[in-house]
């Protein structure tokens, strides 16, 4: 690859990672309801589920309109939706429990904590919807943020504990390694060399 122009799939100039992007399938599907910030972002981990996760959709959020696609996928009684946010008391946390008839349809707010936070409270749409609050096994390995809070996931990290929590260890595997080689050569990249 030349040096000139970056790599028109993961984006990245001098470390392209294409070759650690894997084909995955799920039978969750994934929608990634993203904040205009995030977009064009090289540290948004979201894309890392777009670009490999076949049922993962990119949808942006807009505060003066809901997204007609997601509220479209929330009507649909085929599909259970769970938001992924942390429970409060006016919207407890909610064991997830695969339906057998019903295929699930997480909705992942793709954002800083700060935005995300902002987007639950002004998309009134979203507060019907059951919230599923991941309890992580250990620490997040993302630290290309400033406030990071303990116990908190970047969006990539939230798709590899859902695909667990589905019992779908070698997709969850496979984007843990994406993930992995995305943060090894981050910084090489950033500073513009090979690593």
């Amino acid at each position: 690859m030349s040096t000139e122009s970056s790599c028109p799939n993961c984006g990245f100039r001098f470390n392209c990672i294409c070759h650690a992007q894997p084909t995955l399938h799920s039978r969750g599907h994934f929608i990634l309801l993203t904040h205009d910030k995030e977009f064009g972002k090289a540290t948004n981990t979201g894309q890392l589920m777009a670009r490999s996760l076949s049922g993962c959709q990119q949808i942006r959020w807009s505060r003066t309109e809901p997204p007609q696609a997601l509220l479209d996928l929330l009507a649909d009684d085929t599909l259970q939706p769970w938001l992924l946010f942390p429970a409060d008391d006016q919207h407890p946390a909610v064991s997830f429990q695969a339906a057998t008839d019903k295929k699930p349809l997480f909705i992942l707010l793709d954002a800083t904590w700060q935005e995300a936070r902002k987007m639950v409270r002004k998309s009134p749409w979203l507060a019907c919807l059951p919230r599923l609050s991941l309890q992580p096994e250990q620490l997040s390995g993302y630290a290309l943020r400033r406030n990071q809070q303990p116990g908190h996931l970047c969006t990539c990290e939230t798709g590899i504990a859902l695909l667990t929590l589905l019992d779908e260890p070698h997709q969850a595997a496979a984007l843990q390694h994406y993930f992995d080689a995305f943060l090894h050569i981050f910084h090489a990249e950033q500073s513009g060399h090979k690593r």
